[in-house]
């Protein structure tokens, strides 16, 4: 049969690096393909880089059929539950995929909230005894919390977090760097929060101008704010006050200062008296 590649399908999860391509093509000439080809009907869903290596050096292999998958969406967290639970996927790989999964769940969940009054309105059928909903159709309640997601991706809480912080805020070349190794999650996280314009020129720059971005966007913020000035508590009101008033108040001001002048005076010659 032939085998379809979906493009968009290969590139759904991050491809290998060349070391580790390397390394597969090495094990695979030395020990052949041992893993069957997952196929989705002729599309193939996993083994791309066997797939590939195989054909290049005429080599034989399996192929199994899941027949399991209801759409392309059920295809996506399959994948993703398979790349989750491998050693080789890096930390940010791993945030990012569960990411995606609590996304796609979520749109699922949305889904079938609008079909229900439709479906409600129909007639109930016959209820089946013998569910056979994927096992990775998670319910996607499982990963409303940032604790379960985590938990998904054997992360902490905190990485996940800034994991998230990297996804919205920072540039595809901030987010390259990070997948690559270059800079950690936690730099990368500090560089997401500068302008983009910042983001790129520092990931242009390399690895140690990155980290300088870092740890600038990192004094920035513990920098303490500037205090505010004070309201000014009397000339506020100015503007409602006409000039008449204005004059009338000034004049009462200097009346008392007056009176307090003599007060102090008397009091002065009284105590030079009892002396």
């Amino acid at each position: 049969m032939d085998i379809v590649i979906n493009e968009s399908l290969k590139a759904y999860i991050d491809p290998l690096t060349a070391d580790e391509y390397q390394s597969l093509e090495q094990s695979i000439l030395a020990e052949g393909c041992r893993d069957a080809l997952v196929l989705w009907g002729e599309m193939l869903v996993d083994g791309h880089n066997r797939y590939g290596i195989c054909r290049k050096h005429g080599l034989p292999f399996q192929t199994v059929q899941n027949t399991r998958f209801r759409s392309i969406e059920d295809v996506h967290l399959w994948m993703i539950d398979q790349h989750l639970g491998r050693r080789s996927v890096s930390d940010f790989q791993r945030g990012i995929l569960a990411l995606r999964k609590r996304e796609i769940l979520a749109e699922r969940r949305r889904a079938e909230a609008e079909a229900q009054p439709a479906q409600e309105s129909e007639t109930p059928a016959a209820v089946d005894d013998h569910d056979d909903s994927p096992p990775w159709s998670t319910d996607a309640s499982a990963f409303d919390s940032r604790e379960a997601l985590a938990k998904a991706a054997r992360l902490s809480s905190n990485q996940v977090g800034l994991i998230e912080k990297i996804q919205k805020q920072a540039t595809p070349e901030v987010v390259a760097a990070v997948k690559s190794g270059t800079i950690s999650i936690n730099a990368a996280a500090a560089v997401a929060t500068l302008p983009a314009e910042e983001q790129r020129a520092a990931a242009m720059a390399g690895g140690s101008e990155l980290k300088e971005a870092a740890k600038r966007a990192r004094e920035s913020k513990r920098r303490p704010r500037e205090p505010k000035e004070p309201k000014e508590a009397i000339s506020q009101p100015h503007d409602d006050v006409g000039d008449n008033e204005l004059h009338a108040l000034r004049e009462r001001v200097a009346e008392l200062t007056a009176e307090n002048q003599a007060l102090r005076e008397e009091i002065a010659q009284l105590q030079a008296a009892l002396a």
